[in-house]
Formats: C-alpha cells, sequence, structure tokens
C-alpha cells in the first residue's frame, strides 16, 4: 500500500451480516423536510442516500460543506445550483461542491434521486426517523 493512503474498510472496520447487505426498503428512512425521505447508509468517509421526494415537493435553498453528486432515478426536478436552474429527468446526473447554494423542486410525479456525499451526512443523524415504509423505487 502507498505510503498517505487509506487501507479498505474491509481491514479497519468489522461490520455485522446485517450491515452489509441490507434491502433499501429496511432502511429507516431521514425525515428531510415534508415529503422529502432519504434512506442512507454511511461509510468511512462517505454518505450513499436514496432520496424519494413527493410530487411538487421541495428542498429550499440551502448548502453545506459536503460534496454532492447525484442522478434522478426515477420522475423529474427542477434543480437549481449556483444560481443556475435545469429540469432533470431519469438519468441526469448532477455535481455540487461544497458549501454551494442549491434548491430543488419535485415534478408533479415526484422524483427519485441517489446523492453521494463527502464527507459523512453527520448532521442527518439528529433529523427524525420514522419506521421503514416501502420506497418509491424500485416499483
Amino acid at each position: 500500500m502507498a505510503a498517505g493512503s487509506v487501507p479498505p474498510r474491509s481491514s479497519t472496520a468489522k461490520l455485522s451480516k446485517t450491515e452489509t447487505f441490507r434491502p433499501l426498503a429496511s432502511i429507516r428512512p431521514h425525515k428531510l423536510r415534508e415529503g422529502v425521505f432519504a434512506r442512507a447508509i454511511n461509510g468511512n468517509r462517505l454518505t450513499l442516500a436514496v432520496v424519494d421526494l413527493e410530487p411538487n415537493s421541495s428542498v429550499p435553498e440551502h448548502h453545506h460543506e459536503n460534496e454532492q453528486l447525484g442522478f434522478i432515478l426515477q420522475g423529474s426536478m427542477t434543480f437549481t445550483i449556483g444560481g443556475e436552474a435545469r429540469v432533470l429527468h431519469a438519468g441526469d446526473t448532477y455535481e455540487i461542491p461544497g458549501n454551494v447554494p442549491h434548491d430543488a423542486v419535485a415534478g408533479s410525479d415526484g422524483c427519485t434521486a441517489v446523492d453521494v456525499f463527502a464527507p459523512v451526512r453527520a448532521d442527518w443523524e439528529k433529523l427524525e426517523r420514522p419506521e421503514p415504509f416501502p420506497p418509491d423505487w424500485p416499483r
């Protein structure tokens, strides 16, 4: 291993079998706001989240230190990143550098997106977490 590199998670942390593999539907979602739920798993340095937005729900402008990469699985949303607005559909991707203001409004059919954040979204741990319920994806 090269100097300064980080060993893979498997050599530094032991996961139980139930933590290694989980159906999406079994993950307790974080309620980000009314009509917006994120089912997230955290690694050592990043968060992977499947985010469901109910039809016409919105995420007001905000920013966070985390870099955010994502893509739309189904539905659509109008995403404004750093003042530039685009309507995104299934298969579209986006990139948000840390601390850049952004907001989103789901389309009339709602939206499901996959987001990756680095570093880990530790701030989500204080959010309400309802019991698991069926996600919008997969149908």
